[in-house]
């Protein structure tokens, strides 16, 4: 029990301050604490934590992605038009990941052959992938998409808790499986601790960075999907800034932003922060523009909060020695 807490440290703070965040705004506004609110929290987070797992991978490596809204858009846009057009939905399902698997090969081989900064070479896709939503739709939307599909993401299984839900626990537990339990998961941190020596001892650097951006990309697409059920319709500006949630969710999480570290279960309880933050504040009256503040203030926060803990481990390194 002492090792589970000592390895969750950082996800338990998160989560107790998750809890006391609940606390304080029920107090405020006693309505806070309803099924209602609670099913609104789930809506808001499973976006953001499927984009989050995405970005997390990402991240753990050195790199970042910043065309995540993008190809959300763009997974919309495409299985919108081939259910409206009377494609069978799990078809277009397929059809909707197989984008995601594309656009992030693509951005894998701008940072890894191109040696692009992925800043730098997701801030281009960022552009390039929204460019190609906005001529496929001509800018309007695609609308009267068919309940067939919708129902699969959209329908409702109990209490009011919809399917979206747990296909969102579905992409965390793959995402924890895949971190925790395979060779893949090792590589993906040795790569964003010290590139250099993962690749002296013999890992394919370039193969582990693609694996992270196609995932990335998949998350994106699969929150897509879920968008596209929840509303009927796909537009071409859907997505935009979602990238920041989702940085704010993993960072909140524990996953250091210089890369080497992150879990699954960190970014779960980050997502579910961030969206308890944002229900509440609605909950409570705040100004929806203060949202954004709120956010950026967390990642700064949660981003610094990596350098406190290293001052920490090198003091009571000290200490002992």
């Amino acid at each position: 029990m002492r090792n589970v807490i000592d390895k969750y440290k950082r996800e338990l703070v998160v989560l107790l301050a998750t809890l006391g965040m609940a606390v304080f705004f029920t107090i405020l506004n006693p309505a806070f604490f309803t099924w209602r609110t609670f099913l609104t929290v789930l809506q808001q987070m499973v976006l953001n934590g499927i984009l989050a797992v995405g970005m997390m991978f990402a991240i753990i490596t050195g790199g970042i992605d910043l065309s995540i809204g993008c190809t959300f858009a763009i997974t919309g846009i495409g299985v919108a038009t081939l259910t409206v057009n009377g494609v069978n939905p799990f078809l277009a399902i397929l059809f909707g990941l197989a984008i995601g698997v594309v656009l992030g090969i693509f951005n894998g081989f701008l940072v890894t052959y191109l040696k692009l900064q992925p800043f730098i070479a997701t801030l281009g896709t960022m552009s390039l992938y929204r460019g190609i939503a906005y001529v496929w739709t001509g800018g309007q939307p695609v609308t009267n998409v068919p309940d067939t599909f919708r129902n699969i993401f959209n329908g409702k299984m109990f209490a009011g808790i919809r399917f979206y839900v747990l296909v969102m626990i579905i992409v965390f537990v793959i995402a924890h499986i895949i971190l925790s339990k395979t060779r893949t998961g090792d590589y993906l941190y040795a790569v964003g601790g010290n590139e250099e020596a993962a690749k002296l001892s013999g890992v394919n650097t370039r193969k582990v960075k693609f694996i992270a951006y196609t995932i990335c990309s998949v998350c994106a697409a699969v929150a897509g999907l879920v968008m596209l059920a929840s509303l009927g319709s796909a537009e071409s500006t859907a997505g935009a800034g979602y990238e920041t949630n989702a940085i704010a969710a993993a960072a909140i999480g524990g996953t250091r932003m210089a890369g080497g570290r992150g879990t699954a279960l960190g970014t779960f309880i980050g997502a579910l922060m961030l969206a308890v933050l944002k229900v509440g504040m609605v909950v409570i009256n705040v100004d929806s523009f203060w949202q954004y503040v709120v956010t950026g203030i967390i990642i700064i926060v949660a981003s610094y909060f990596e350098f406190i803990r290293q001052d920490i481990a090198a003091f009571m390194a000290r200490k002992k020695a």
